[in-house]
């Protein structure tokens, strides 16, 4: 048993003429062709560093851009000059310049001699084809592709909208069912030899040079008619990603590729020296027992990290589209709406109580109130507003990024920018807490005549109005409790409690003191007088005139204590 190698090379000729005389002096003739659009002085290098092996020959040159008959063209070439040159091989493997064999030569060879007729190629028809991408499955048989994908991608695009808007459907020619798969395989001499002399060559060529990436179809549909045995399954390990561009593999990646059942990999960084030096310099005796299973669920979770990105991370790379990726922060965080207004002392008591870091009004249009008055927080972030504004989600997501592993609270009313409301509202993460109608207490306690406040608590109660809609919508996915002004004055102890166990629910909250209410003697009169100015103040509920509450009528005996 015999084998040939056909490399079609395009760049990096110095690696491809490195894996080349691998090939030669393992005792497998080898035929090379290279892309015409590479520079002549190129080549003469290259042939000039494998003169001394004679079992490595060039075939003619044609252009080959992707998904063009060119690449076909080439190896159609290649492999007649295979044929007409080395009488003696009995299987013709096809690789590129960029593959590299991972496995020693002779654990090929065995392997091919122990299945002599068998034709190694993935060829499957196109109803079960699952990971072509860009809509492009069958119709790449009955188009037309006249316009190159990459140099002529308006024409490309434009030209198909027509052809199906005219319902244009070539017809395929007889004895033809399409196929699709890897480019890279494996045949006998035989279906070779029958494929590249079949009387029909002519008419299959013409055809072929009108269907899209025919590369991954032309010898994948004619095999079936000219093979006794197929086993549809590629011997190069070629992985791709979400675009369907080929992973490339690095030098790190040499501890995954020894566990490769594959025999060739495809596609090597050129730089990669530690992997040549290995795969190429060494027999390779300690190779652990191949686990295609677990490289499999290797790029598979690449694929998702490349997608998804990381819960909460967001980079140029991995910036989440509509459709795809996660919007959503790091961690857990609280928005909190009223409380401040209410209570003298909260933002401690909260961080004390929940063990959680308790912000102020971080949208506050005139500056971020970080906890503590600090001016620059964790990871860099500055307490400018224009700075926030730019991009109020990711200044949000960097914050809860930047400190993972602690709980971020932070307060928000209709006072602050409420740009960020779209994105609390779908975010998983968000756990907001809203004491509706709250904000008409710091206009009560500001002095102001009622007439002089009402204009702006119709303002604040609209902005906070739309808030509310905004975060009760269908599709909200934040965790959303609100209470009235006059609900939670009724009971403040059991909310309070509520948003102790939502913020760090794996705690036992055992409360023994509550914040400072603010006296509130007076407010149910300023409420009806509102109402008596043609304002209906429906957020906060129906307080009686008379409402009474002082600091220290602060009911506790419901408080509810988790154990």
């Amino acid at each position: 048993m015999s084998l040939g190698v056909v490399m079609l090379c395009h760049t990096a000729l110095n690696r491809a003429a490195q894996v080349a005389r691998h090939w030669a002096e393992n005792a497998c003739p080898v035929v090379i062709h290279v892309d015409s659009r590479v520079p002549q002085a190129d080549l003469d290098a290259m042939k000039a560093g494998l003169a001394d092996l004679p079992d490595v020959l060039f075939s003619p040159r044609v252009a080959c851009e992707w998904g063009t008959f060119g690449l076909v063209e080439a190896t159609i070439l290649a492999a007649t000059r295979m044929l007409e040159q080395f009488p003696d091989v009995s299987h013709v493997f096809l690789a590129s310049g960029s593959c590299l064999p991972i496995r020693p030569v002779a654990d090929l060879k065995a392997h091919l001699a122990a299945h002599p007729d068998t034709d190694f190629i993935e060829s499957v028809t196109t109803a079960d084809v699952g990971w072509t991408v860009g809509g492009l499955n069958k119709e790449r048989f009955t188009l037309h592709f006249p316009f190159s994908w990459k140099k002529q991608r308006r024409l490309f695009d434009a030209y198909v909208r027509l052809q199906r808007r005219l319902r244009i459907q070539r017809r395929i020619p007889e004895g033809i069912v399409p196929h699709l798969g890897s480019q890279w395989w494996c045949l006998t001499r035989r279906s070779l030899e029958a494929i590249l002399t079949h009387p029909d060559r002519p008419r299959h060529d013409r055809y072929f040079r009108r269907v899209w990436i025919p590369d991954e179809s032309y010898f994948q549909t004619l095999v079936r008619r000219v093979s006794t045995r197929i086993e549809s399954r590629s011997l190069t390990l070629a992985k791709f990603d979400f675009q369907g561009r080929p992973h490339v593999f690095y030098d790190d990646h040499l501890h995954l590729l020894r566990q490769s059942p594959a025999f060739v990999a495809r596609k090597i960084w050129p730089q990669a020296d530690l992997l040549y030096r290995t795969f190429l310099g060494e027999d390779d005796q300690k190779r652990p027992a191949p686990n295609p299973g677990k490289i499999d669920r290797l790029f598979a979770k690449a694929v998702e990290r490349r997608t998804r990105g990381r819960q909460g991370l967001f980079m140029q790379s991995r910036f989440p589209t509509w459709g795809r990726g996660a919007k959503c922060s790091a961690g857990p965080y609280g928005v909190l709406a009223g409380f401040d207004e209410l209570f003298t002392d909260f933002r401690p008591w909260l961080t004390r109580a929940a063990g959680a870091r308790v912000h102020g009004h971080l949208f506050d249009p005139d500056r971020v109130q970080f906890a503590g008055g600090e001016t620059v927080f964790k990871g860099g972030l500055s307490d400018s507003a224009t700075l926030r504004d730019y991009n109020p989600q990711s200044f949000l997501t960097n914050l809860i990024w930047n400190t993972r592993g602690e709980t971020q609270c932070f307060q928000f009313g209709p006072g602050d920018v409420q740009d960020i409301v779209w994105f609390i509202a779908e975010d998983p993460q968000a756990r907001v807490f809203i004491v509706s109608g709250a904000f008409a207490v710091p206009l009560w306690r500001s002095g102001m005549s009622v007439a002089e406040v009402r204009p702006l608590a119709a303002r604040m109660q609209k902005i906070e109005a739309d808030l509310i809609a905004r975060l009760e919508s269908p599709w909200t996915k934040a965790q959303v409790r609100r209470w009235t002004l006059a609900e939670f004055l009724e009971n403040p102890a059991e909310p309070l409690q509520q948003l102790l166990d939502d913020l760090n629910p794996r705690s036992s909250h055992r409360v023994t003191d509550l914040p400072q209410l603010v006296p509130l003697r007076g407010f149910g009169d300023f409420v009806q007088d509102l109402r008596n100015q043609g304002m209906l103040p429906v957020l906060i509920g129906d307080i009686d005139a008379s409402l009474d509450t002082a600091p220290e009528t602060l009911p506790t005996a419901r408080l509810r204590v988790v154990r």
